[in-house]
């Protein structure tokens, strides 16, 4: 097999990896790993804003909304007008979203930032350069991409 066949095995690898996982995810949460990945923001503090979750995962803030949306049909977050702001609306964790949180597989992207954190400094200079050449050479650099491994639509 040659470098260009290897080349496009592994991406092939990595596309079904996401994919598998965001089945699984799918199964047992019942959310897409965005959804998920914006749950697990929301919980860490408990509730947050919108704009605080679209600034963190680099994404509009009508994808946000959008995501939220679901998230709220489904009973894991809720929105409430804040007390300090009447303008500000949080976004506030539930039971069920907790509950769905803690039951749901190891997250890949979790799974990907613990062992990219065990890489030596030069390790992940080299991939991360790696991997923006080849979001350069897929003509994918200016994609409104969240930091969530999922090869679903981000809308979701």
């Amino acid at each position: 097999m040659d470098r260009i066949d290897s080349s496009l095995v592994a991406l092939r690898r990595i596309l079904r990896t996401t994919e598998m996982f965001g089945r699984e995810l799918a199964q047992s949460a019942g959310l897409t790993a965005v959804q998920f990945r914006v749950l697990q923001v929301v919980a860490e503090t408990g509730q947050t804003t919108g704009k605080a979750i679209s600034t963190r995962m680099r994404v509009s803030q009508a994808t946000i909304t959008a995501l939220v949306d679901k998230l709220v049909a489904q009973g894991m977050v809720m929105r409430e007008k804040s007390q300090a702001d009447r303008r500000q609306t949080n976004i506030i964790i539930t039971e069920h979203g907790r509950r769905t949180i803690e039951n749901a597989p190891d997250p890949l992207q979790q799974r990907y930032v613990r062992r990219f954190k065990e890489m030596e400094q030069w390790e992940q200079a080299m991939l991360l350069a790696s991997l923006e050449r080849v979001a350069t050479m897929l003509d994918a650099e200016e994609l409104d991409a969240a930091p969530v491994l999922d090869a679903g639509d981000l809308r979701q």
